[in-house]
């Protein structure tokens, strides 16, 4: 459906003691690919958080598969794969310098509309922008 890719380097401030990347930065590579994502089709986070929607994450499955190490410049792919409803799946691969994959992921998130804290449909006008 929809792809994304994007390049960043490992900070020193990301690694562990032994070096590598620490498994909890994870969770922030895949925000900014979601964020390059969504801004490639003219989706803003943050004016759909003024106009009182919210994309809270529902589950992350991360797969790691190499370590990635201070310095290593990495490849972040992000794909949309379905078509968005309540939910919007976001599926993502990181490879290093070698073109060799080191980690698989996916997250799920739920629409929600601030001003009932409820769920909701994905509204028409991100829809067509996704489609």
């Amino acid at each position: 459906m929809i792809e994304n890719t994007m390049a960043f380097r490992i900070r020193y401030a990301e690694t562990d003691q032994m070096g590598y990347a620490h498994h909890g930065n994870y969770a922030q590579y895949f925000e900014m690919g979601r964020t390059e994502l969504l801004r490639q089709v003219d989706i803003s986070y943050k004016k759909m958080e003024e106009d009182g929607l919210i994309l809270p994450v529902y589950a992350m499955n991360t797969r790691y598969i190499k370590p990635a190490k201070y310095d290593d410049k990495l490849v972040l792919k992000t794909f949309l794969k379905e078509k968005p409803s309540a939910r919007i799946i976001f599926h993502y691969e990181i490879y290093n310098e070698k073109e060799e994959l080191i980690c698989q992921a996916d997250t799920t998130l739920v629409f929600v509309d601030t001003s009932k804290n409820r769920p909701i449909k994905i509204p028409q006008e991100l829809l067509k922008k996704l489609s």
